[in-house]
């Protein structure tokens, strides 16, 4: 019996784990979605193309392979419908390679003018979500008042009904502007094309191939820092990032559970409200910025940029038992005459290694200086062809650390990964 590997984000989210899950599904039989929504957007850059996906797998790119929507995935009907129309005007087949849980719980409407009205009320204690109703969807489905992908089987409208119904008396208690028919017109066109794919028991489907010695990857969406429970809260997504959420997000045993892929960039990012210790307000912090092209690849928001923060990467490790580690955007620190790195908080009562339960105390970060290695990155095609500080880089992190970086990827496109410590 085969086990699943995981690959996930070890940080704020945006780490290039779409690009990473195109170049690994050539390994897999089967790569599925485990959690999250059309908040989170993988971008994949090939051939000159780029792409963003919100719902679908990354795998959706690469012929022959399966592509799974997990039980634990919140789906928008309309924003799902718009991303098949521009996959299928650029040549990608979808019917014969996407599968969608019956149990994939459906973002409605009245779920995202709910986001809005809440974000609104909150005023200066804004969380920064996107609005794409992926919390009150999630809310939902824990109060067991959800609506399901399998419900647009079996007396779907009188279903929706009762629960739009419900959001609609809790939205007058918010002065919000909307106009519900043109959103529901978008949306039930949306469920249309949902119901040109197949809807699955996505459970007994994975652990099927498992026992028929079917290779499967599972993709995480946003990142560890995210997480609801482990993650820093209140300023978090509404679901489980983590290694865990694997389990639950596909029904899959912890026991059968096999390599975990952890992806950081080389500095760190994060999008919205929320504590970031290592962020940066200078001039080092536009050149990231700019340089790693760090807008949000769904809202369009600049991301705020810092350095790397490997307090917050070894607490990810730890939480998500990671096995190898997969460096993204090195190129983009290509100009920088020194690196730093933190490696540890400064607070009130001392210095700590370990995250602490609230990020939002002032914490100062401790930082590491390294050479830059101050060459262009994106022409390397192997590891013999790194310069000297960047393996230097690469040391100081797995010591740090204590896992292999096993990948490198100095530039957007596929074709610029570079595969490290592999066996002659």
């Amino acid at each position: 019996m085969k086990k699943v590997d995981v690959l996930l984000g070890l940080q704020w989210g945006d780490e290039g784990k779409g690009k990473v899950v195109d170049v690994l599904t050539p390994q897999y039989g089967v790569v599925a979605r485990f959690q999250g929504g059309p908040n989170a957007g993988h971008t994949l850059e090939f051939e000159g193309k780029k792409f963003v996906l919100r719902s679908i797998p990354s795998g959706i790119f690469q012929g022959g392979k399966v592509n799974v929507i997990g039980n634990g995935v919140v789906l928008n009907p309309a924003l799902f419908k718009e991303e098949v129309d521009a996959l299928e005007k650029s040549g990608h087949p979808l019917y014969d390679r996407l599968k969608i849980s019956k149990k994939a719980h459906l973002i409605m409407p009245t779920h995202c003018l709910l986001d809005q009205a809440y974000e609104t009320a909150k005023g200066k204690g804004k969380i920064g979500t996107t609005g794409k109703g992926i919390g009150p969807t999630y809310t939902d489905k824990i109060s067991r008042n959800g609506l399901r992908v399998g419900d647009i089987l079996n007396n779907f409208e009188e279903k929706y009904n009762v629960a739009k119904a419900k959001h609609l008396e809790l939205l007058k208690n918010y002065n919000l502007e909307y106009n519900l028919e043109e959103l529901e017109s978008e949306w039930f066109a949306g469920v249309e094309t949902l119901k040109k794919f197949e809807f699955i028991d996505s459970e007994h489907y994975i652990n099927d191939a498992l026992k028929n010695k079917t290779t499967v990857l599972a993709e995480g969406a946003q990142g560890t820092m995210l997480d609801v429970d482990f993650g820093s809260y209140p300023f978090v997504t509404s679901s489980n990032t983590v290694c865990a959420g694997s389990c639950t997000g596909l029904g899959v045993a912890p026991k059968n559970i096999g390599e975990v892929f952890g992806i950081f960039k080389a500095y760190c990012t994060r999008v919205g409200s929320g504590p970031f210790p290592t962020e940066l307000f200078d001039k080092d912090g536009e050149r990231l910025r700019e340089k790693g092209h760090e807008f949000g690849s769904v809202t369009g928001r600049p991301r705020r940029c810092g350095w790397v923060d490997l307090v917050a990467l070894r607490y990810a490790i730890m939480v998500n038992g990671v096995t190898q580690l997969f460096m993204m955007k090195a190129d983009v620190l290509d100009e920088f005459e020194t690196i730093k790195a933190c490696v540890a908080y400064k607070m009130a009562d001392g210095e700590i290694e370990y995250m602490p339960y609230d990020l939002e105390e002032v914490v100062e970060p401790i930082y590491v200086e390294l050479p830059g290695w101050q060459c262009d990155l994106t022409k390397v095609q192997s590891e013999n062809e790194f310069p000297e500080e960047l393996n230097a880089y690469l040391d100081f992190l797995e010591d740090e650390l204590q896992v292999p970086i096993t990948l490198v990827s100095v530039g957007p496109d596929r074709a610029q990964t570079i595969f490290r410590h592999q066996e002659d």
